[in-house]
């Protein structure tokens, strides 16, 4: 299946709609939770610079390693496939007190976030892929967000769900109760009431689907269903989507943005 993106429409970071990256159906947004357990890697990095190959559609970031929250921190710096912010507009940084939705990039229909300003510090999740490291796998998802402060309510947050992660599953729950039931008492904290808040989203289990299952297809005439296009080639697609939007968002040219249209083909 090929998705043709409107990536003029990408190159902007207004909330543009969630289909635009295709998500297979049946697939969810992973709570902050499924994300600890996920990521081989969480690390507290600063983005120090980056490359850039808009012909080539090719941006990537480097990020030097502050503090590993999971995981061994990395004897050197990281390079990860996303971009330094082009301009203002695209340097949005993360709310610091919204614990539940991710940067707003996510909704400009690449799925994820993808663009840093340069010099700030964020709170990374990151699986090993090959000799590298790529976001943690999950759409929509919290990936990246910045913490500027080292008492910042997200970096809190990851820090008591790596504990929690930790604990053999049936003690999970327990742990998660007890100290939403702490936050709780502290009422003139707002903080600890957002903390618990986001605490009572892991106790409430999986996010219910971005779309349904589809319906069974009609048999092509032969007894046997049609064609339809493998979770894995809706993922590939998905992929294409992020790098067309990344690349159209830093398009300059009319034949930059031409070669950006072909990644997304």
């Amino acid at each position: 299946m090929r998705i043709l993106l409107p990536l003029a429409a990408l190159a902007l970071f207004a909330a543009a709609p969630a289909a635009a990256c295709s998500p297979a159906p049946g697939a969810r947004v992973p709570t902050n939770m499924e994300l600890v357990e996920r990521a081989d890697l969480i690390l507290v990095g600063t983005v120090t610079g980056g490359t850039s190959d808009p012909d080539a559609g090719n941006w990537t970031i480097a990020v030097a390693p502050v503090t590993a929250i999971k995981g061994e921190l990395p004897p050197g710096p990281l390079t990860l496939d996303a971009m330094v912010a082009p301009d203002a507009e695209s340097a949005l940084l993360s709310n610091p007190y919204d614990l539940a939705a991710a940067h707003p990039q996510a909704e400009a229909g690449a799925c994820n976030r993808y663009a840093f300003p340069l010099g700030t510090r964020v709170l990374f999740f990151l699986q090993s892929q090959g000799d590298g490291w790529a976001p943690a796998e999950g759409l929509f998802s919290r990936w990246a967000e910045d913490v500027l402060t080292d008492d910042a309510p997200w970096l809190t947050a990851t820090k008591f769900y790596v504990e929690v992660a930790a604990l053999p599953e049936g003690e999970r729950g327990t742990a998660l109760t007890a100290r939403r039931d702490e936050l709780r008492k502290d009422t003139a904290n707002p903080v600890a009431q957002l903390l618990a808040d986001d605490i009572d989203r892991q106790l409430a289990g999986p996010n219910p689907p971005l779309r349904d299952e589809l319906p069974p297809l009609p048999d092509d005439g032969d007894g046997e269903p049609a064609a339809l296009d493998t979770p894995e080639e809706i993922e590939g697609a998905a992929e294409a989507a992020a790098a067309a939007a990344r690349c159209a968002a830093a398009a300059e040219t009319d034949r930059q943005m031409a070669r950006c249209q072909k990644r997304g083909d």
